[in-house]
């Protein structure tokens, strides 16, 4: 496998609706904006894409991929649709990553979007509930709501976390995005506020859950022989990791917890893994990126982490997943303030999906577009001249690291990609 680097990015700003462009214009901004950034890449160069949308029924268009690429004027090159529920956007920046790596391209675009105004809300989140098991879970009234809804009340059941702690995370991330022009929502909260905000599923709110949107991004990949020509800000794709499970909860085996270099067995005696609590797949993939590239301990060397935030809940759980804290421990763990723009290791610093939203086959690639301005120390240049969700470097031992996660269903599907700075 040889190096990869990030060469560019472009997003959309991601808005609840955008009536008056397609998921083709969308997309072709966001190309745009990642060309006009790196001048000295030409298209020429580019030998392929990988398109990421989560579901058909929102364009209402098969094969929209190559209508995407059609407008970027990328045919007749290869192309490759990617789809993996909530975590599209990570699987297709994956393999994006593995077309480099394998030798088989020098340049990739990766590409995602979605349209999911087009339909109402009810009838949005009928097709996003079609990733869960139609034969099973689906007919019960199975929404997504309800599935993390009955997952953190069994948190909350084993590990006496409170519906305060999940409100801190909304609060924080959206005091993230006051700074994120791109981000669709600029709220300054309280968790009074959290609290208050309508009930969707007990214990969450509406302010606990992100927002179905509309957006596209845009990841560019490349070799070092191309990279080193295009840009002298190196961010290289450091590795690598995902994981899944069984769709249906019920069919996933209680067994010891998948421990990571920094655990003592004897922390998890008495706990019975994964539950309903936890994500094995997010543990999973955590565990083969902090491997692929050697780190021993992630709170200590990395220096922000852009996290699947789709529920204030799921960013609790996903802090014990990466092994920022204990299982069990994730309601301290934002207590503590380690996760804030200033604290031990920023997470979202974007604001995350809460306050960006969640246009599915781009979130996950918005996220790699957010840490690759990071590593670049681009954010203000981004960002209106706003730098104050600019993260710094924790070592000069060491490269600035972020970590980028993403996830589908109730854990069916995550990823894990490590990014460093290589300047």
């Amino acid at each position: 496998m040889r190096p990869v680097y990030m060469i560019s990015g472009g997003i959309t700003k991601f808005t609840k609706a955008e009536p008056r462009k397609s998921f083709r214009v969308m997309v072709k901004e966001a190309f745009d904006y990642a060309m006009r950034d790196t001048p000295k890449l030409r298209k020429a160069d580019i030998d392929g894409t990988v398109v990421s949308y989560f579901s058909d029924h929102f364009t209402r268009q098969l094969k929209a991929g190559v209508m995407a690429v059609d407008m970027c004027g990328l045919v007749p090159k290869p192309t490759i649709r990617i789809e993996g529920g909530g975590a599209t956007g990570g699987l297709c920046f994956q393999e994006a990553y593995r077309h480099v790596a394998s030798g088989f391209m020098d340049c990739v675009v990766a590409m995602g979007f979605e349209t999911m105004s087009r339909v109402n809300t009810w009838k949005g989140n009928e097709f996003i509930a079609l990733a869960s098991d139609t034969n099973f879970d689906y007919p019960v009234g199975g929404f997504y709501s309800g599935y993390y809804a009955m997952m953190v009340v069994r948190h909350m059941h084993e590990f006496g976390t409170t519906v305060e702690q999940m409100a801190r995370v909304s609060v924080k991330n959206h005091k993230n995005a006051l700074h994120n022009t791109w981000a669709q929502k600029h709220l300054d909260l309280t968790v009074e506020d959290v609290r208050r905000s309508p009930m969707v599923a007990w214990p969450l709110t509406e302010l606990d859950i992100c927002t179905m949107s509309d957006g596209a991004a845009v990841c560019i990949l490349a070799s070092e022989k191309i990279a080193e020509r295009v840009t002298d800000r190196l961010v290289r794709v450091a590795g690598i990791g995902a994981g899944s499970d069984a769709m249906r909860m019920a069919d996933r085996p209680q067994k010891q917890v998948v421990l990571l270099p920094h655990e003592d067995p004897a922390w998890y005696k008495n706990l019975k893994y994964p539950g309903v609590h936890s994500f094995r797949a997010g543990r999973t993939a955590a565990k083969m990126v902090y491997e692929k590239v050697g780190i021993r301990n992630p709170i200590e060397e990395l220096d922000f982490i852009e996290l699947h935030d789709a529920y204030t809940s799921s960013e609790l759980q996903t802090y014990e997943d990466l092994g920022l804290c204990r299982y069990g421990e994730g309601g301290k763990f934002i207590d503590s303030g380690a996760p804030e723009l200033r604290g031990v290791i920023p997470v979202n610093p974007s604001g995350g999906l809460l306050a960006c939203g969640h246009p599915v086959g781009a979130t996950g690639l918005m996220q790699a577009v957010f840490a690759f301005w990071q590593l670049q120390g681009n954010i203000a240049k981004h960002n209106g001249g706003d730098g104050r969700i600019q993260i710094k470097p924790r070592s000069k031992r060491r490269p600035m690291r972020g970590l980028i996660h993403s996830h589908a269903g109730t854990g069916t599907y995550v990823t894990a990609t490590i990014l460093e700075r290589a300047f």
